[in-house]
């Protein structure tokens, strides 16, 4: 194809797979898209691996790595702040609340030790380290989300001749990352999985081309919603280089997802995506639950600010899955996982290799479609 990023990455199809798992991005760049692994939750050391692992497994074909650095957070400004030094933020009111919910339920939240120097939730030097080690890789992308990345990582990218992808949810949003520097944008409507704002795909990717272009030449990937070639037509009628896709590779063999959990998204509606902030401390799109409507509609405390919530979830959503797998079926209830609305989609679970032919073949049959009704 000749969307420009397609010549700036070396792809021949611009479906960018953002994925925690490592097969998935694999699997999605050797059937010609362009993998990008999701790093927040890694170390240094952990991420060293991961990318040692793709580059074996991807044939040589070009991948991404995303990293998260928020702009807003409670604890931006303060320095070597570590996830032992937050817990003693988390009030006692929020701790009784969560094992009280766990324990209707039929699940133990036990202690979990945490190494003395762990780096608090979404980071930005953990980032900017993760980064750095991505550099001894043969990544082509590097994409930030929940602000504007800061200068340092748009200079690394200069510095190896990598690109800088950043996610906005607003025209405003991107005309500050335009103004940033960054490369590509990723103009994610409030469809999509995980941390999202509140425009539709349909109406954020063409007011977002129109408030950059008389700034620069930024290619634009739409997201929100995306399970489709289909839609991946259509967002580029409008103007979109390609798309940026999540949740349809949740509802892969490879995914990092867990059996139950694939089974709620293929039994799930789109109205079943909801933006919570029980998970994070920000409104971030997942599965609704009996967790996310305790958080946001129940008599309880109330979210904490990003990064406190993560403290507690963490260990919560850790403990939810082990009892769910080890036969609890009221734990269940309270599995869930960031997923957007396109999971009314999901009617089964395919290998990832198999989606990215089926939106090479529905994006084929969309152009002969539109080509049908012009020569008409």
């Amino acid at each position: 194809m000749k969307s420009p990023v397609c010549e700036m990455l070396g792809i021949e199809f611009p479906l960018f797979a953002f994925s925690h798992c490592r097969d998935v991005v694999a699997a999605v760049s050797r059937a010609g898209g362009f993998g990008v692994l999701g790093a927040t939750i890694h170390t240094p050391e952990t991420i060293e691996r991961e990318l040692k692992w793709i580059d074996d497994h991807v044939d040589g074909k070009p991948y991404g790595l995303d990293v998260l650095i928020p702009e807003n957070i409670s604890t931006a400004g303060e320095k070597d702040v570590t996830w032992q030094s937050l817990e003693a933020r988390v009030t006692p009111e929020h701790r009784d609340f969560t094992r009280s919910l766990l324990k209707k339920y039929g699940i133990d939240l036990p202690p979990a030790p945490v190494r003395a120097n762990e780096p608090q939730p979404f980071d930005a030097d953990n980032a900017l380290q993760l980064l750095e080690v991505s550099f001894r890789h043969p990544i082509r992308l590097i994409a930030n989300a929940l602000g504007v990345p800061p200068k340092a990582m748009i200079e690394m990218g200069k510095q190896h001749g990598v690109p800088v992808a950043a996610l906005v949810g607003a025209k405003e949003h991107a005309i500050r990352q335009v103004a940033a520097g960054v490369d590509i944008l990723v103009a994610q409507g409030t469809e999509a999985g995980g941390h999202c704002g509140e425009v539709s795909t349909m109406v954020l990717v063409p007011e977002v081309i129109k408030a950059v272009k008389p700034m620069r030449d930024v290619p634009v990937l739409a997201a929100g919603g995306i399970m489709t070639g289909r839609q991946m037509a259509a967002c580029m009628a409008m103007g979109a280089a390609g798309v940026w896709t999540g949740s349809v590779w949740l509802a892969t063999v490879e995914s990092e997802t867990t059996e139950i959990f694939r089974e709620k998204m293929i039994a799930a509606s789109s109205r079943d995506a909801i933006r919570s902030k029980g998970r994070t401390g920000k409104p971030a799109r997942q599965l609704r639950s009996v967790w996310t409507d305790a958080w946001d509609r129940g008599p309880g405390p109330g979210a904490l600010p990003m990064p406190l919530q993560s403290i507690i979830s963490r260990d919560a959503f850790n403990a939810i899955d082990r009892s769910a797998a080890a036969g609890n079926a009221q734990a269940r209830d309270l599995v869930s996982y960031f997923v957007g609305q396109g999971v009314g989609l999901i009617d089964s679970v395919k290998s990832a290799g198999a989606v990215v032919q089926e939106f090479k073949e529905d994006f084929a049959e969309a152009v002969e479609h539109l080509d049908a009704l012009v020569a008409e």
